[in-house]
């Protein structure tokens, strides 16, 4: 069994190998500079850790494992269009570089690309394999468009919230779980668990993300700290404060008349008079209690799950 350190090698060699067309440059060259930027490759490394489970050959999955990476990061090339965000990772987003309509093309091809690597699987298990990749990219769609509608809407409920989140982020680590399994050999029941197991802990990592936003540390977390505050983000912190607030506490919530500084201190007043960020780290718990409970109810032998335990807890400890 190989460590996720030794997993996320193997997907940074296989990357470095993907040989893309020289021309013309505008439309391949914005892919070479987004899959460079890196990450954790967290998606991928999951495939690659849930094909071993059921298999000593780990590399029957490597395609889908760039698959579910080429994936990702065109999302990440069209949500940058769409929040218009001028950084990623630090660097400049692709459509600052290339421009809007380059990288709109430049992310079509990488849906391709995803395609062509995921074509490469066994025939045995191609069609499971497709249906599942493909109900977890429908999944990241609908869930993005779901999130640009709360933008325009007031009645949002925590319920709606949670939904949205499934769909955006959780389903693909669901669904990367789930497609290691298949081409591993797993049986259904043992694919829906990792499903499961994937989906509940991209909850949980989503709603820890709105956490920290407000509470993190901006050094170790990478991000500016409030910056949901200061973009009136329906986060769950704000949906609940919304919930609990006094009717002319609610203002302060949205307002757009206060300086920045004054904005994330008046609202975080309110997240702590209302217990906001406890609140919050309870509904967390409660999706990674159904991610270790699927997990613990996989049959697989419990030193082969040591990995995938280290993966989770690797995945959550982030500074709170």
């Amino acid at each position: 069994m190989h460590n996720p350190t030794e997993l996320q090698n193997i997907i940074e060699k296989a990357i470095a190998q993907i040989e893309y067309p020289a021309h013309p440059a505008n439309l391949y060259e914005p892919i070479r500079y987004i899959i460079s930027l890196g990450g954790k490759r967290i998606r991928s490394v999951m495939v690659l850790m849930t094909t071993e489970l059921f298999t000593s050959d780990l590399y029957k999955s490597l395609d889908v494992a760039l698959a579910i990476e080429i994936f990702h990061n065109f999302t990440l090339v069209h949500d940058d269009i769409m929040d218009n965000a001028p950084l990623r990772r630090g660097k400049q987003t692709v459509h600052q570089k290339w421009g809007v309509n380059n990288a709109i093309l430049s992310g079509d091809v990488m849906m391709v690309e995803s395609n062509k690597h995921l074509s490469k699987v066994d025939v045995n298990v191609l069609k499971p394999v497709l249906d599942s990749f493909n109900a977890t990219a429908q999944g990241v769609c609908e869930g993005q468009q779901l999130d640009m509608e709360f933008e325009e809407r007031n009645d949002v409920s925590i319920e709606e919230y949670l939904e949205m989140i499934r769909l955006k982020t959780a389903v693909l680590l669901g669904g990367a779980m789930k497609l290691g399994a298949i081409v591993g050999g797993a049986n259904v029941a043992d694919a829906n668990l990792l499903y499961e197991l994937g989906e509940n802990l991209g909850i949980a990592f989503q709603l820890q993300d709105d956490i920290l936003d407000v509470y993190g540390n901006p050094e170790k977390f990478g991000k500016q700290v409030g910056g949901d505050i200061i973009a009136n983000k329906k986060t769950f912190l704000h949906l609940k404060t919304l919930a609990l607030a006094q009717s002319n506490e609610i203002d302060s919530l949205t307002s757009t008349t206060i300086d920045q500084e004054g904005k994330i201190n008046q609202v975080i007043d309110l997240y702590n008079k209302y217990g906001i960020k406890e609140l919050a780290a309870l509904e967390m718990d409660k999706f990674l209690k159904k991610a270790n409970y699927a997990l613990d109810t996989l049959a697989v032998a419990d030193e082969k799950k040591a990995n995938l335990r280290d993966l989770v807890q690797q995945i959550l400890e982030r500074d709170r």
